[in-house]
């Protein structure tokens, strides 16, 4: 695929799990731990989003969220284009580190 052709993409996360029971908690550090290892970063609490190379790299992430959902709870998703993304508004706080230093024309793709 050609530089000009890519589409960057983000996809959203946003989940509510819940956090009573041993149980609970457990999913919810498993489903947590799989977000960041699997190219996540935090935007605020309970909502996490990564970059994806174009709509072939969505559906993969999105089989791969899929087969790691935890069993309760409420888990959705997003996918917003990197344009639509920048222009999102930040209204109270300040940038994460991550969205100040990395912009999807920083992206080394290998």
């Amino acid at each position: 695929m050609s530089r000009e052709t890519r589409r960057f993409m983000r996809l959203l996360v946003f989940f509510d799990l819940p956090t009573l029971t041993k149980a609970d908690k457990r999913a919810y550090v498993l489903f947590r731990r799989f977000l960041v290892q699997d190219g996540y970063d935090m935007i605020q609490w309970s909502v996490y989003g990564r970059v994806v190379n174009g709509f072939d790299d969505l559906q993969v992430h999105l089989k791969r969220l899929s087969g790691n959902l935890p069993p309760d709870g409420s888990v959705r998703c997003l996918q917003v284009s990197e344009k639509q993304f920048a222009q999102m508004k930040l209204l109270v706080g300040l940038p994460r580190i991550q969205e100040k230093t990395v912009h999807a024309v920083q992206l080394v793709l290998l």
